[in-house]
């Protein structure tokens, strides 16, 4: 079974108006709303793939009611902690006059100690555990800590460990060295305490952090691709030219991708270009981590591999 964690989901208001028009009324042109959260958006990637999975997270007052019943509708398997404060709402206005999207992020409720007990208890209790995918912000109140607790739990099952987060976070989780980091080439330069400016320390950069012990780093690059380096291995994904729609979800769908690969027995140079392929599927529609796999099979024959010795030709300059 495959898991994901998400600790502070949220749900997703997204707004389309004609243009943005500052100091006057503007009118609404449609909404839409989605249940939202880095492991939420892999689940639902997942669940469209045909993989059996399941989201864990926290979930607090109608708004957490609502989450988790917009879930239960779209057939995502999921089994939420409940807390006692209200899960967090995300605003995204799209103009569509500039084609622009402006996301304003919610802070998320406070979780308290006993209901993050309650979470630890769960996955104490997780069974066959094979994949465990750690995403996402941390609620108000969280020490980074519990990222790094939640990974003994799942490395003790025997689960693969993929970390997908920022900051003080991904420092601390990256300690027990999990099987794969999906950092993008900002995050990277938060960890390493330097931005990397070219390919060549992009690559020094996630070699290093492989040195002291996570087995794959994943380095999002946007239209550039996606980096893979591992002790053993080193690649580039480019993805093809596209209409872009919606960038929201897309690295998050590029976290499934690379799930799907593995679990279906696919080399890491496979899996990688499943990568690229369902975060460039997210990018064609609306909504966040709508990536179908008509779109996903459709893009992997176009996505280009490229071997260490081509990888700096094939990224000029960042």
């Amino acid at each position: 079974m495959i898991y994901t964690i998400t600790l502070n989901p949220a749900l997703d208001r997204n707004i389309w108006i004609e243009k943005l028009r500052f100091d006057e009324s503007n009118r609404i042109q449609n909404e839409m709303r989605y249940a939202a959260g880095k492991g939420i958006d892999v689940s639902r990637v997942l669940t469209a793939f045909g993989v059996s999975n399941q989201a864990l997270g926290f979930a607090g007052g109608f708004h957490g009611e609502e989450l988790e019943g917009r879930l239960i509708n779209e057939g995502i398997s999921c089994s939420f902690t409940r807390i006692s404060g209200e899960t967090r709402t995300n605003i995204i206005l799209y103009d569509m006059e500039k084609e622009t999207q402006t996301v304003f992020s919610a802070r998320g409720p406070e979780i308290m100690s006993n209901e993050l007990m309650e979470m630890i208890h769960r996955i104490e209790k997780l069974e066959d555990a094979e994949i465990v995918v750690i995403s996402g912000s941390l609620p108000p109140g969280v020490n980074p800590e519990i990222y790094y607790r939640i990974m003994e739990m799942a490395r003790s099952k025997g689960a693969k460990i993929i970390l997908d987060t920022d900051g003080e976070a991904l420092k601390t989780g990256i300690r027990i060295g999990p099987d794969v980091i999906k950092p993008n080439i900002h995050e990277l330069g938060h960890l390493a305490g330097h931005e990397p400016d070219n390919i060549r320390k992009v690559i020094e950069t996630a070699r290093s952090i492989c040195d002291r012990g996570t087995g794959t780093v994943l380095v999002s690059m946007g239209a550039r691709g996606i980096l893979l380096v591992s002790k053993h291995e080193q690649y580039l994904a480019v993805p093809p030219r596209v209409k872009v729609v919606n960038t929201i979800g897309a690295g998050d769908s590029a976290v499934a991708g690379f799930v799907y690969g593995t679990v279906t027995g696919k080399t890491q140079q496979e899996s990688l270009v499943y990568a690229v392929a369902a975060g460039t599927a997210t990018t064609l529609r609306p909504g966040p981590a709508l990536c179908t796999k008509e779109d996903f099979l459709e893009i992997v024959p176009q996505v280009r591999i490229y071997p260490e010795e081509e990888i700096t030709g094939a990224v000029p300059e960042l």
